[in-house]
């Protein structure tokens, strides 16, 4: 149906030509437009130009069973009733001619010919009509292949005109020939010698056609070389890109046009092989001393079918690459015993008519002579067939969509060896199909494999996998090396960086900016690096644990992407995130900025963690970098953070709840910024049962306040709602043994940047702050359990039963209870840590503490 959609795209000068066209056929153009896809995929022109009738006849038939079969669904509908009613005029029509089948084959391929003509007339005027402005190369390199088809196209006809006329002028040689023989006489007639002196020239003229049809059949060949040449790598070209788009990269284009060209181009070669038989047949009827069809033929026929073999293997590929329907975005990632989907498709879309092609698929067919390499079975049929009828409405696709892997058991029982050389997440295994296809009496057997995917046991497994197919793709020159990772290459940043920036434009629909990769980068290789010639080894991006937080750098980001994508994605597309920027880089950026200017950050030492970092400027012109404890996504989950900031507050010394978040970096609004994230909807017959409540985060300022355990604060209605209150103790904090056993606790009254918050309820924003007392800490070499209690506990505390409690029983010394010491409480810093700068591919920017987030 190509040809006839390119027909209706036309300007209206030659549309007005295709009317004219069908306006004095006897085929109406609705019903041409009807059956476009059968009628373009007929062979009108062997049975118009053929001696063969029979080819003529097998397509009325088919014809009339086409018109028939459709006017019968055309009934059904009301909307098709002209429609219906050309097809049954023309049916009847074609019945009633002298020459029924041989004058429909004419006037189809008359008619499909004028359409070509009128075709190539459209795109030259369009060419010419062009400026010669720059055009995008893609689009330059299909003109000029769309040109080269055409041009074939034209030399494919001119050759089937000059076979044509060779059999005639056989056919005249053979009846002079013939004649010739049966009068032959001893004598020397005159006439007789005139005979064979026209006899000797009709065998002159004929292998001078000979030759000429033997070259022109050379240079379509050779066009035919050059076309497949430029086809190729367009393909290994949507290879390169299909392999990058599995890994992030914008996404490729389909495959409809290279479908286009290789058929086009396979149509083209299979013609002139029967050209070339039909030649061969030539030279077998009339042969002669000095034939040049003798072995030219044979020899053009051999190359033919050499270029058609090269085309059908290279065309037959993995269109989508594996991949289960719960990890759309991480394809090439599988799991044991879980479905998968894969889709092949072969180019060249041609299809014998009762032949229908079956696609086996198989995993590892050469896989690794390595000990422990794990090998798999299909657990579901590895078979796909593909009918006739479909391949001719959607191509010659195999969609396999409920494949299943189960790994092999060694030995006759247990589960496999994957005790090898290397981790599960490191083996690749290929996936590969075949096809036996047959066309026009060639039979190939065509094979395809899949980008090497991973197979895990687990889900825990999916992260390091992904990063494992990110490597991978990103660095291998070979698409079927399953041994890369025994001795991975090392990434440079030219090609990480960019990498990086896809895994969050493909996920959460926004990259990278060069600010935020410029910080990954530092962090990888530290400020003072040189990114010219930058690499980073496979054990530093996944494997090896370094300062600070001690996290891997690939868990770390990953975490980061997963927050993200299930809580953050709408601020995160929207620019509302800074998101990878430093402690250093947060100071110099607000210190400049008003006071109560904030920026959204990921935590550099939690997994999965984003706070929020803010500028105040005191009265002796100090600049305070406030920074909120980290929100990791189980707090997300019961708290939107757009709600989080327009409803965070903060208690000043008069214990007066204000929100310090006022605009964000540089000068946004707070409300401005957010307000569109946080519409709730009210519903008024809830309104008038309930007072409306809020969850809200709560930092303390005062020292004395900040020195207490955080709780929960619930409004009466909340209470009778199910909400329980109760200490909600901070990280590495413990007091429990220390407020049992009567201890002296307090505080040294110093004031950390890095707030820990609060989650509070109200009710209608109604805040009661609850003061703990102040708690005093002091080292104490021994336990006392009969110490009065000290009078500055709370008061549940004071005469607590210590008698019954088996850590008090047999005087247990404190260094027991605690070995490692007192715990360190929030606002304390770990001032024995050693203040350096760290060479590792994590890069410090001070000394590493608890309250670094």
């Amino acid at each position: 149906m190509a040809q006839w959609e390119m027909l209706q795209n036309l300007d209206s000068p030659f549309q007005d030509q295709l009317h004219e066209l069908y306006s004095n056929s006897l085929l109406p153009m609705d019903v041409r437009q009807h059956l476009a896809v059968w009628i373009e995929d007929q062979n009108w022109q062997e049975a118009a130009l053929g001696n063969d009738a029979a080819m003529a006849n097998m397509l009325f038939f088919h014809f009339l069973d086409q018109l028939n079969s459709e006017c019968g669904r055309c009934s059904q509908d009301s909307e098709y009733f002209l429609l219906q009613h050309n097809l049954r005029k023309f049916y009847r029509d074609i019945q009633a001619l002298p020459t029924g089948s041989t004058q429909l084959a004419e006037m189809i391929f008359n008619l499909l010919l004028e359409e070509k003509r009128i075709l190539t007339w459209a795109q030259r005027a369009q060419l010419e009509q062009q400026e010669p402005a720059p055009e995008a190369p893609g689009e330059s390199q299909q003109h000029e292949l769309d040109s080269r088809i055409l041009k074939l196209q034209a030399m494919k006809e001119k050759l089937v005109k000059s076979i044509s006329q060779l059999k005639d002028q056989q056919d005249v040689f053979c009846f002079r020939y013939n004649i010739e023989k049966s009068v032959r006489t001893p004598s020397l007639d005159p006439r007789q010698t005139r005979q064979m002196d026209i006899l000797q020239e009709t065998l002159n003229e004929l292998d001078r056609q000979r030759k000429e049809v033997l070259d022109a059949s050379k240079a379509l060949l050779g066009q035919l070389t050059t076309l497949i040449e430029l086809l190729l790598p367009k393909l290994e070209e949507w290879k390169v890109q299909q392999q990058k788009a599995c890994i992030g990269a914008p996404p490729v284009g389909g495959l409809e046009q290279l479908e286009k060209w290789f058929t086009d181009g396979a149509k083209l070669l299979f013609h002139l092989r029967q050209l070339l038989k039909e030649l061969k047949e030539l030279s077998h009827m009339v042969s002669y001393q000095g034939d040049p069809l003798n072995k030219g033929v044979d020899l053009r026929e051999a190359q033919v079918t050499e270029l058609l073999q090269r085309l059908l293997h290279r065309a037959f590929v993995v269109e989508s690459q594996p991949c289960m329907p719960q990890t759309l975005h991480r394809p090439l990632i599988l799991k044991t015993g879980s479905k998968f989907t894969v889709r092949t498709r072969l180019l060249v879309r041609l299809q014998e008519g009762n032949e229908s092609l079956t696609a086996e698929v198989s995993v590892d067919r050469n896989s690794p002579k390595s000990q422990g390499f794990r090998k798999f079975n299909i657990l579901t049929s590895n078979q796909k067939t593909l009918t006739p009828e479909k391949g001719q409405t959607q191509g010659l696709i195999w969609d396999f969509g409920y494949l299943t892997l189960v790994e092999q058991r060694s030995g006759g029982s247990g589960k496999g060896n994957s005790k090898g050389p290397l981790s599960v997440t490191e083996e690749l295994h290929i996936i590969s199909f075949t096809v036996k296809y047959t066309f026009q009496g060639l039979k190939q057997e065509l094979t395809t494999d899949t980008l090497p995917v991973v197979i895990i046991s687990n889900m825990n497994q999916l992260s390091i996998a992904w990063a494992s197919v990110l490597w991978f793709n990103l660095l291998s020159s070979n698409p079927q090396d399953q041994q890369f990772f025994s001795n991975p290459p090392k990434a440079p940043w030219n090609l990480l960086g960019p990498a990086l920036s896809w895994q969050f434009s493909s996920y959460v629909n926004r990259g990278l900016d060069s600010d935020q990769l410029g910080m990954l980068r530092d962090k990888l290789f530290g400020q003072n690096s040189k990114t010219e010639g930058a690499s980073l080894s496979w054990v530093d991006f996944i494997k090896r644990e370094s300062p600070p937080g001690k996290l891997p750098f690939w868990t770390w980001l990953d975490k980061i992407l997963d927050l993200v994508h299930d809580h953050l994605k709408d601020l995160w597309k929207d620019g509302r995130i800074m998101g990878f920027v430093s402690r250093n880089q947060v100071r110099r950026l607000l210190k400049k900025t008003v006071s109560g200017t904030f920026l959204l950050r990921f935590s550099e030492t939690l997994e999965g963690g984003i706070t929020c970092s803010w500028v105040e400027h005191q009265d002796d012109d100090e600049v305070l970098i406030n920074s909120v404890q980290p929100f990791t996504k189980e707090v997300l989950q019961s708290l939107p953070l757009t709600k989080i900031i327009s409803q965070y507050q903060m208690l000043t010394e008069e214990n007066i709840p204000e929100n310090p978040l006022r605009f964000l970096y540089p000068r946004i609004p707070r409300d401005e910024a957010f307000g569109c994230y946080s519409q709730e909807k009210i519903n008024p017959e809830e309104r008038k049962k309930y007072l409306k409540h809020k969850l809200i985060f709560v930092s303390n300022r005062q020292v004395d306040e900040l020195q207490q355990l955080p709780e929960l604060k619930l409004e009466p209605e909340l209470e009778s709602l199910g909400f329980t209150s109760g200490p909600e103790h901070g990280p590495g904090l413990d007091l429990e043994p220390l407020l049992e056993a009567g201890l002296d606790l307090s505080m040294e009254p110093t004031l950390e940047r890095t707030l820990e918050r609060t989650l509070g309820e109200v009710s209608q924003g109604v805040l009661e702050p609850h003061p703990g007392p102040q708690l005093q800490l002091e080292p104490i070499p021994e336990l006392d359990v009969q110490a009065m209690p000290e009078p500055d506990l709370p008061y549940d505390l004071r005469h607590l039963n210590t008698e019954d409690m088996e850590i008090f029983r047999n005087s247990m010394r404190i260094e027991e209870i605690m070995p490692n010491g007192d715990p360190l409480l929030p606002c304390q810093n770990t001032m024995d840590e050693a203040d350096v700068f760290s060479p590792s591919h994590f890069y410090a920017d001070g000394p590493l503490s608890p309250s670094d987030y």
